[in-house]
């Protein structure tokens, strides 16, 4: 009988401390990041890229980089240049895509 009473009184503050902690990640700042990928390890889910300069976030640096999304290991290669976006206190990259060499532009105009 007293839990039905409870309930409301510890649920309450509960649900607000998860709403608080689920906003604090939504308002972290984004950044473009571009880099050539020197090595991938899909065993790690990572991905070795020599990074260029993210005012604001990193200098340019070659470190390995946890990726967000599996599908990323299917479209990218060792030697690809590639963009995603970074968010502060967070090293992953998020919608990794390939920037297309101008080779294979040129190609697929023909």
């Amino acid at each position: 009988m007293y839990f039905h009473r409870l309930l409301p009184i510890v649920g309450m503050p509960l649900l607000l401390i998860s709403a608080c902690f689920g906003q604090s990640t939504a308002v972290k700042k984004s950044h473009p990041f571009h880099g050539k990928v020197e090595a991938i390890n899909e065993g790690s889910k990572s991905l070795r890229v020599n990074g260029e300069k993210v005012e604001g976030w990193m200098e340019a640096m070659t470190m390995d980089y946890k990726v967000d999304d599996p599908a990323a290991f299917k479209k990218v290669k060792a030697g690809d240049q590639i963009t995603a976006t970074v968010y502060d206190g967070d090293p992953v990259l998020h919608k990794v895509e390939v920037i297309p060499s101008s080779s294979s532009e040129s190609k697929s105009k023909k």
